[in-house]
């Protein structure tokens, strides 16, 4: 007795696999290739870099032309065009400059914070949360009352030694057999406060007008800062360019955990020490222009990653919400209560705040462990 064979369109399949978030087609991936250049877009990502850069060029147009004396987004043009004019002093010199510096510190932050976030899996790991704003400060303040600065000119160089040095520090004492999220965290709450409490100590010991100067470089602000800090941050984030692409690849290994990325050829502890120290070399380099502004870092990664909707933070697009922040920051830090101007590390402080609570409370949990993309 023979039996029929069912017909094709009758034969089981088996059933399909769920799509894999890591596939292009599964996960709004593109690939761009041009003989033997290949390139992962994720769609949503560039449409957000596209909508961030428009924001950010709006942004710093509206920053050049409202302030105590209002400025036509025409005469701005024609200022930066060298025409002349009237407006040369409050747009040429005062406002266009100081634009500058809080894009490139905004950014810096940023890719900062998406470095350490990323490199530990916590999402308070920000270089301010883990002691380098905090070694940045006591450096200045110690160089302050010792006499080594002979100038204000110098203060920067300065605070970026002591926030190398902190977070040097941070990563000695949080080594046990390679470096844990959790450890690494504690061990900068615990150096940042103690870095704190010798910055007090000093305020309350010393004359009133160095401590009035220290208090105002700990407030962080751009105020009276230009070209003079912006250059070398420039600097700083254009070397850092093809490390930050080298990071890019990295760390998607990493972001799976070490033990895969270690079987796929990673050296993690070796991987983990570079991208940390480029993430606090951008902090310790951003602190060192416009003192210790607070949250950005933290916050920037964590918005960028909602902004484009992927599992792990975004390098470029967490620059540009760091910028985008920061200049709105100051915006505002300018024109809330004028004639008096706001320390714009105390408005991000102040939104900052609850951010964080935010995090302790139940959100911290999203996105961990990931890594960027660009």
């Amino acid at each position: 007795m023979t039996t029929a064979s069912p017909r094709p369109s009758e034969q089981a399949t088996p059933p399909r696999p769920s799509p894999d978030p890591g596939y292009p087609h599964s996960a709004g991936l593109s690939v761009l290739r041009r003989r033997s250049f290949s390139l992962l877009l994720h769609r949503r990502s560039a449409v957000v870099v596209a909508v961030l850069l428009l924001l950010l060029a709006g942004v710093m147009v509206l920053s050049a032309c409202v302030g105590q004396a209002y400025v036509s987004p025409g005469e701005v043009w024609r200022v930066l065009r060298g025409h002349g004019g009237p407006y040369d002093l409050i747009v040429g010199e005062l406002r266009v400059p100081r634009i500058v510096l809080g894009a490139l510190v905004g950014a810096a932050y940023g890719l900062s914070g998406a470095l350490v976030q990323t490199v530990t899996r916590n999402p308070l790991a920000s270089p301010d949360v883990i002691g380098v704003g905090h070694g940045a400060a006591a450096a200045t303040v110690l160089a302050l009352a010792t006499g080594t600065v002979a100038s204000p000119g110098a203060l920067p160089a300065v605070s970026v030694a002591g926030g190398l040095g902190a977070a040097a520090l941070v990563y000695v004492l949080a080594w046990r057999h390679g470096m844990q999220p959790s450890r690494f965290v504690l061990t900068g709450v615990g150096i940042g406060v103690a870095l704190s409490a010798i910055v007090q100590l000093y305020l309350t010991e010393s004359e009133l007008a160095a401590a009035e100067q220290v208090k105002l470089w700990l407030t962080g602000s751009l105020n009276g800062r230009g070209w003079e800090q912006a250059g070398p941050l420039a600097w700083v984030l254009l070397l850092s360019l093809p490390a930050l692409v080298w990071a890019n690849r990295a760390l998607r290994p990493l972001g799976l955990d070490p033990d895969t990325a270690a079987a796929l050829g990673v050296r993690v502890h070796r991987t983990q020490l570079a991208l940390t120290v480029l993430g606090v070399v951008l902090a310790a380099t951003a602190t060192g222009a416009a003192g210790p502004i607070g949250f950005i870092a933290l916050t920037a990664p964590q918005l960028a990653r909602r902004l484009t909707r992927t599992p792990q933070l975004p390098l470029a697009t967490s620059a540009l919400t760091g910028a985008v922040v920061l200049i709105t920051a100051d915006l505002a830090a300018r024109t809330l209560m004028p004639p008096l101007e706001i320390p714009v590390g105390a408005l991000t402080a102040l939104v900052g705040g609850p951010y964080l609570l935010w995090l302790l409370a139940g959100g911290k949990g999203r996105g961990q462990g990931r890594s960027p993309a660009l």
